[in-house]
């Protein structure tokens, strides 16, 4: 009964609500967007990251390692990793660069490209279903409030999204 009182006596003068608290938002949607993406893609055995690294390197094969990791904003010893266990599944393919020796070159393999085409449509209703309490008009509206903040905070991050403006 006395706990009961000082809640009910608390103000928001005195007590902030982690709710109001827009990082533990943002923590608490990404458990949610991770929980709901392996729902969506529990039969290929693929986690988030190695989604972003497959679809980049798609997209732009041939991109080396550290480009790789600043596109999706990883460090380059996380997306070695990643790398790593997708190049043991045979989904991605490292080569060395006709131009430097010291970088290889990341590409999708047959394999991987099949993979990410059969995985695609749980991909997207992922996403669709971390959206779905919104409005049509309301996810427009948070997507582009998410995107100002991201990519005004991006510097922030310990490892900045860079755009692949060389083409890899």
């Amino acid at each position: 009964m006395a706990q009961s009182l000082q809640i009910a006596h608390r103000t928001s003068e005195t007590t902030t609500e982690l709710e109001e608290f827009p990082g533990h938002q943002t923590r608490r949607l990404q458990q949610i967007a991770v929980a709901i993406f392996l729902q969506e893609t529990e039969l290929y055995g693929v986690t988030p990251v190695q989604c972003a690294a497959m679809i980049t390197v798609e997209s732009s094969s041939g991109m080396d390692q550290r480009t790789l990791a600043r596109t999706i904003g990883f460090d380059t010893s996380t997306i070695a990793g990643v790398i790593d266990r997708l190049e043991a599944r045979g989904l991605l393919r490292r080569s060395m660069s006709a131009l430097d020796a010291r970088v290889r070159l990341i590409t999708l393999t047959g394999k991987g490209r099949v993979l990410l085409e059969s995985l695609m449509p749980s991909v997207l209703r992922a996403q669709h279903r971390m959206l779905a309490p919104l409005s049509r008009s309301e996810r427009g509206e948070f997507m582009r409030m998410l995107s100002k903040l991201v990519s005004t905070n991006n510097d922030l991050s310990r490892a900045p999204a860079v755009a692949d403006t060389a083409g890899g």
